[in-house]
């Protein structure tokens, strides 16, 4: 268990963990509900505080698995969700975090993301996160899956510069953000953390023997690697599920893998940074 979970700072100045909890696929089947929830609440346990959900994760099941791990300790938890993008209209994003809300159990949701790009105007958006803001309902809004000409056009907009995060689909096979999308959020009058989901490739990259040497040095697993080196990312947050205890604690112990420059190096001859631009990779 490392003595403390790093941090990176969003734009309006607060810190935030670099390893959060994810709940993708959660809240599916009641027959793993219990196994879910005592994973969320061993994170916690072990310091890691945020949490990330959506009203998409299981038709609202998995913010309801969120709501009984953090009842009793919700102050201490930075509670993530996300609206789908049928409903960021004005009275669709209010209509959705209320929903989200109840699930939760909660009074407000410390970062409320529209879960990717859709025909609604932005600015539309921008106005029913505000208002949300205003009223107490969440305390800080951003984004998931917008490529560069898309942050380009949100910090354009009026109080598009709010945005506080960018969740992507960002891991050692999937490196085409850092081209453009990486260095523009990271450039210091933005200074806009990733958040990055899926890190270990949905379990692929546990299997990959490209990472087991660099995992013999440290006396970890091939997914600790891939976790780790996604959290070095300056600027990045992790945020892989986990839906076992032991899953949880190998997920912790990444913290405390410390990636040196062979590991580095070796790292990016078995899984090359890009040379142009992508397009950005969602799934």
């Amino acid at each position: 268990m490392p003595s403390s979970v790093r941090t990176t700072t969003l734009p309006c100045g607060e810190a935030i963990p670099v390893l959060g909890q994810g709940t993708w696929k959660m809240g599916e089947d009641s027959r793993r509900r219990a196994e879910e929830v005592n994973a969320l609440k061993l994170g916690l346990d072990l310091g890691v505080k945020l949490i990330d959900t959506a009203e998409m994760y299981a038709s609202g099941g998995a913010e309801e698995v969120v709501a009984e791990a953090i009842a009793g300790q919700r102050a201490e938890v930075f509670l993530v969700s996300k609206v789908l993008p049928s409903n960021a209209s004005r009275a669709g994003v209010q209509r959705a975090c209320e929903n989200s809300l109840k699930r939760l159990a909660t009074d407000r949701i410390d970062l409320y993301l529209l879960h990717w790009p859709g025909s609604v105007p932005l600015a539309e958006t921008v106005e029913a996160f505000e208002a949300l803001k205003k009223a107490g309902k969440i305390r800080h809004w951003g984004v998931s899956n917008f490529d560069t000409g898309e942050m380009e056009e949100l910090v354009g907009l009026p109080d598009g510069g709010n945005v506080q995060t960018n969740q992507v689909l960002y891991n050692l096979v999937r490196r085409g953000l850092e081209f453009d999308l990486a260095p523009w959020s990271r450039k210091r009058k933005r200074g806009i953390p990733l958040m990055a989901y899926s890190p270990v490739e949905q379990g692929a990259l546990a299997r990959n023997a490209s990472l087991d040497a660099v995992a013999d040095r440290h006396g970890a697993t091939a997914a600790q690697i891939a976790l780790a080196w996604v959290m070095h990312q300056d600027g990045v947050i992790a945020i892989p599920k986990a839906s076992s205890q032991d899953h949880v604690h190998q997920n912790v112990a990444a913290l405390d893998i410390e990636l040196t420059g062979e590991d580095l190096a070796d790292l990016d001859r078995a899984f090359p940074p890009p040379s142009r631009k992508r397009g950005l990779e969602m799934i």
